[in-house]
C-alpha cells in the first residue's frame, strides 16, 4: 500500500511560484467590475459626502479611473432623464445607490431599487429615469472609460405608456 498523499506527491504549491495565480493590479472581467460596484456601493463613506443635487440637470462626478476603467456617480431629482442612449464602445455596470430608477429599453422597462444592478455591453441602447418623487442616486462603471454617448431618437416603444416589463 503507498501512502503518499497528494501533497507528498505534488509538493507545497506555495512553495512553487509559477502555479500561483498572480492577484490581479485592477478589474479585468465583467464579474470583477461588478464585484468593484459592490465593494464602492458598500463603502459609503467613499461617495456619500459628495453627492449634489442639481435640479437645471443631472449631477455627475469622476469617482475613480484605472487603468482600462472609470467610475462616475450621478445624481438624479425627480423628472431627470438620459435621454435613449447608448455607450459606444464600453460596456458598463449600472448600480443604484439610493433611491429608485427607471431604465427603458427598445424591449421595455424595469423598475430599478437601492441596490439593484444592471450589466451592459457596447452598443446597448437604454435610457434611464428618475419617475420616482425623490432623489436617486447611481454608480456608473464604464470600461474601456467612456469615450462616447450617442444618443437616438425615441419611439414609441421607449414611452412611459407603451412599454412592457421585461423580467429580471
Amino acid at each position: 500500500m503507498n501512502s503518499d498523499s497528494d501533497l507528498q506527491i505534488a509538493g507545497d504549491i506555495l512553495a512553487v511560484q509559477h502555479l500561483l495565480q498572480p492577484a490581479p493590479e485592477h478589474p479585468s472581467t465583467v464579474s470583477d467590475f461588478v464585484r468593484l460596484a459592490r465593494t464602492i456601493t458598500a463603502d459609503r463613506a467613499r461617495w456619500a459626502h459628495l453627492v449634489q443635487y442639481d435640479a437645471a440637470s443631472r449631477w455627475y462626478h469622476r469617482l475613480a479611473a484605472g487603468p482600462g476603467h472609470e467610475v462616475w456617480l450621478l445624481s438624479w431629482v425627480p423628472g431627470q432623464r438620459s435621454g435613449l442612449h447608448d455607450h459606444g464602445p464600453s460596456s458598463g455596470v449600472l448600480t443604484v445607490l439610493e433611491g429608485q430608477l427607471t431604465e427603458r429599453t427598445p424591449r421595455g422597462s424595469r423598475e430599478l431599487t437601492t441596490g439593484s444592478q444592471r450589466v451592459f455591453a457596447p452598443g446597448y441602447v437604454h435610457e434611464v429615469v428618475n419617475d420616482s418623487l425623490e432623489p436617486a442616486v447611481s454608480l456608473h462603471i464604464y470600461f474601456p472609460g467612456l469615450t462616447a454617448m450617442p444618443m437616438h431618437s425615441h419611439s414609441a416603444q421607449c414611452s412611459p405608456a407603451a412599454h412592457d416589463v421585461v423580467p429580471v
